[in-house]
Order: structure tokens, then sequence, then C-alpha cells
């Protein structure tokens, strides 16, 4: 696969467990304020690791908010669970959340990104059938088409066509519901699992006449569940990957690791 000729763009995921909201709105301004190119959550109701029953935050409504304090960049959940609100409400949601952020400009800057759920504590809690992967991802593949064109309908319409990211590495299904509906796909892969995953998502593409080079591929690169150095950043990059986050959490997030990625991101934009 050749080189992805989109620039580098670096996103951080303010992971909101263990924090107070004032720590997450202050971040998000100093993030802001830093250069990072998008801001994500994640839609859980409960950490996802630490003290099981520490502090946290709803995801949407905390991103609708994030979309009136900032001015630049974008903003997404990593991941929406699609299990949690129906398709129609969930276009909604993202909608108004498109044309809050465009304060100013009317360009919106919301990034619809999902997935098919998997934290089987958020399912239990609050009240949602939790099923087979099977069957959460089929729910994903049959809602995905719902709001699209529910995005159609709406009044206003949503300011620009949302981006939608897919998180999820399954080869079988979900890079299959990505080579399908996605523009951004994001996983945790290192060098070698992202190049054979690669070529599992380009045979999908094949099937559906769906040109590669439409997919954004993004990687986490460094929080709980992944390390990535830069020089496997490079790596990935000649693979393809354009979009790098970064994850980080609370209750005290450090941001010291991020000036080095945009300064790298900034040198390998530049060459």
């Amino acid at each position: 696969m050749p080189v992805n000729p989109r620039p580098i763009r670096i996103a951080v995921q303010l992971q909101p467990q263990h924090a107070t909201y004032e720590q997450i709105r202050e971040s998000a301004a100093e993030l802001e304020g830093l250069g990072v190119d998008i801001l994500f959550n994640w839609d859980h109701f409960y950490p996802l690791n630490g003290d099981r029953d520490g502090l946290h935050f709803e995801a949407w409504t905390m991103l609708a908010a994030l979309a009136e304090q900032t001015r630049r960049v974008e903003l997404g959940t990593l991941v929406n669970c699609n299990s949690y609100r129906n398709a129609n409400l969930q276009a909604d949601m993202a909608r108004t959340i498109d044309r809050i952020s465009a304060h100013g400009t009317g360009q919106g800057r919301f990034i619809f990104g999902t997935g098919s759920g998997w934290f089987e504590r958020d399912y239990d809690e609050y009240g949602y059938r939790f099923g087979t992967a099977g069957q959460r991802l089929d729910a994903l593949a049959e809602n995905l088409p719902v709001i699209a064109d529910r995005w159609t309908k709406l009044n206003p319409p949503p300011t620009r066509k949302i981006p939608v990211l897919i998180g999820g590495a399954g080869e079988k299904k979900t890079l299959g519901i990505v080579a399908a509906h996605a523009d951004i796909w994001h996983s945790y892969s290192d060098v070698s699992t992202l190049e054979h995953k690669l070529g599992v998502l380009a045979a999908h593409a094949s099937v559906v006449g769906r040109n590669m080079a439409e997919i954004e591929i993004s990687v986490g690169v460094l929080d709980s569940i992944a390390d990535v150095s830069f020089a496997d950043a490079d790596r990935m990059r000649q693979l393809g990957a354009s979009l790098f986050t970064i994850g980080l959490s609370g209750p005290n997030y450090d941001l010291s690791v991020v000036p080095d990625w945009l300064a790298w991101r900034d040198e390998r934009n530049a060459a």
C-alpha cells in the first residue's frame, strides 16, 4: 500500500474517568492551545481501569459542552456505543453537536466515531441487552445507513458530511463494515498487525467497490493499551496511517507527551 498523501494529524483522547469536569475542561483548552487536531473522549458509563467506581462522565453531553468551549479542534467519541441509543437519535445528536461546534465559522467539527460496544458492565448496569459480539456488529451495520439517511432529513441539516470513524479490527465483520461505511478506521495495532489488517480491509473494500484512499487510517499510539515509538509511527505512516491518537486518563492528565508528538507531526508534514 503506498504512502497516504493525507497530512499527519494528532488526536488526544481525554478519557472521562477519575477526573472532575473542571480538569477535563481545562485540559481540553490547553490541548487546543497546543495545536492538537482532534479531541476524543469515550462512550462508557464507568471507568475502564483504576477504581471501577471512580469519577466518570457521559460522553455525548460532554462533547456538546466541549464543542461550545472550543474553536478549532475537531471532536468526537472514540468510540460511541451503537447499542446505547436509537439510530435516529444518534444522528440527531451528532447533527446538533456539529451545529454547536460551527459557531464562528459555519463549519462543524464533529466526528461521528462509533462501534458495536463491548464493555459488559455498561450494559448490565444501565439495562441494555448485551447479546453476542456478532449481534452487536449486525446492529451497527443495520444502524449506519439509518443514521446517514436521518442526516438528510434533519432541519437544519449538518453543516458538512459528518465524518464516520469506526473503531475495531475484527476481520470477518468489523472491517467489512469499515469498508462499506467508514471515512476513518481506528485500531490499536503494532506495525505488523496494521500491515496485515490493511490487507484484510483492502479485500473487503474490493468486494464493496470502495477505494481504500477514501478511508483515513487511525492508530492509537500511547495509552494503557498502546505504546508506539516514533520509529514505529514512521513505519505506520509508510503503510498509510495519518491519524495518531494519544490516550490520557485522569485524575491528572499528563499533557507533557503531546508537544513531542506535535513536533513529529509538523516535521513529517513539512518534509
